[in-house]
């Protein structure tokens, strides 16, 4: 699109609208078409592959869940209109989960019957619906979201923390690899329960809530690669150092120790949650029934946690975080493809020769490649590509194919190379 849907009120809706990446079809819910979904693919492989690292395993639950698994609970009345409660043709009554901790409880019991079992992690990825009274902000705040959610389970409240300090770096470890930096802040339960609890928030002008942290943060090692899964005291002192920064979401501020960071270290913005951590112990376990025999022969109720991250919110979030007034900047790790490749005179033999050799090279040597070959002239197909955003851009025309050169344009920074045909390739596959 040209312009910007006049219902678009942020920057990643219009954006997602323009450059073709969803399309509304009910208020809250959207088509994911060929280029979003690409992008939502790379963020669901990363936290994919980061869960896995961490140690969780992953399955798959379904979106339909029957009402009785929350009443066993206790969620069913106090969950609220969010949830979406419906009938089958035999009267019985089902939602469509906004979350799964009741579902996983219920299914860990049936196979789970000793300490042996524990510890473990599950997780998967899978579409969840909340009937926001007023969805807006395209998948910011959609009623239909694509989420992983992971739940631990633990013998003992020691080893519950643990899980929890894995999780808090697999999580930093998943921002961080998709080229944005989501702060760690102390935040509050809300109805999933428990007493210690995480958002990861990324500052954007946008974000729904407010946020205070220090500029510690700033500084802040974000891998952690020398930390491994196995390190109990290294997670332990990671936990340690995050909790001891301060990050507050508007929630959760404290000002009395707001107060106690330096003036000069004070930072205060806007947010956009993409990622929730908890810790609750046994409110599951025990209001479902979920029982192991512990090392003694004693019968347990497991310490739980759950962990969420918002895939389909992070499509948008890394928007609000990464763009300028062309369009989308994606970082390489999640961009839709790698390299835009244009010609400049789709009625130029000679052009035309040279760019389906240099796709055919670069798609050989596993580079994702976008090729505009649309009969557009030149500028309209480079507006396009500074849209969608993709990393680089290899761009031929006739005048510098005749000294033998294209231009290699950085979308991040705006540099712009002249470079032989060999040497865009090296640089693009190295």
């Amino acid at each position: 699109m040209k312009e910007s849907p006049s219902d678009a009120q942020i920057v990643s809706h219009k954006l997602m609208l323009r450059a073709g990446l969803v399309r509304q079809t009910a208020a809250g819910i959207y088509a994911w078409l060929p280029i979003g979904f690409r992008v939502l693919k790379k963020i669901e492989q990363i936290v994919r592959e980061e869960q896995d690292r961490a140690g969780a395993i992953e399955m798959l639950m379904p979106t339909l869940q029957s009402a009785d698994l929350w009443r066993q609970s206790g969620r069913y009345d106090a969950y609220g209109p969010e949830m979406l409660r419906i009938k089958d043709r035999h009267d019985r009554e089902m939602l469509y989960g906004p979350t799964n901790e009741e579902m996983i409880t219920d299914l860990f019991k049936e196979g789970a019957k000793s300490y042996r079992d524990l510890p473990r992690t599950l997780y998967h990825i899978q579409w969840k619906f909340r009937d926001e009274v007023r969805p807006r902000f395209g998948v910011m705040r959609g009623r239909e979201f694509l989420m992983k959610d992971a739940y631990s389970f633990d013998l003992d409240e020691a080893g519950a923390r643990l899980s929890y300090y894995k999780q808090l770096l697999a999580y930093l470890r998943t921002f961080q690899r998709m080229g944005i930096r989501a702060v760690p802040m102390k935040a509050a339960s809300g109805p999933i329960g428990g007493d210690l609890s995480h958002e990861f928030i990324v500052l954007a002008p946008t974000g729904e809530s407010e946020v205070f942290y220090d500029a510690a943060f700033e500084e802040f090692d974000w891998a952690q690669a020398s930390l491994t899964y196995d390190d109990a005291a290294g997670l332990e002192a990671l936990f340690n150092q995050v909790s001891s920064t301060y990050s507050a979401t508007d929630e959760t501020h404290d000002e009395a120790r707001w107060a106690e960071v330096a003036l000069d270290r004070q930072r205060q913005g806007r947010g956009i949650e993409v990622g929730h951590i908890f810790y609750f112990g046994t409110k599951y376990s025990a209001s479902m029934g979920l029982k192991v025999s512990g090392p003694d022969g004693s019968i347990v109720a497991p310490e739980m946690g759950s962990y969420g991250v918002g895939v389909s919110r992070l499509v948008g979030a890394i928007i609000e975080a990464s763009h300028d007034d062309n369009g989308i900047i994606w970082p390489e790790a999640v961009a839709p493809w790698k390299v835009g490749l244009v010609t400049m005179r789709g009625d130029d033999a000679a052009s035309v020769a040279a760019a389906d050799d240099i796709y055919g090279r670069l798609t050989a040597a596993g580079v994702e490649v976008l090729y505009d070959d649309r009969d557009e002239r030149g500028g309209v197909k480079l507006g396009s590509m500074d849209l969608i955003g993709l990393p680089w851009q290899l761009i031929i025309g006739p005048r510098g194919l005749a000294q033998g050169l294209v231009e290699l344009k950085s979308r991040g920074s705006g540099e712009k190379q002249e470079l032989s045909i060999e040497s865009a390739l090296e640089r693009l596959t190295a």
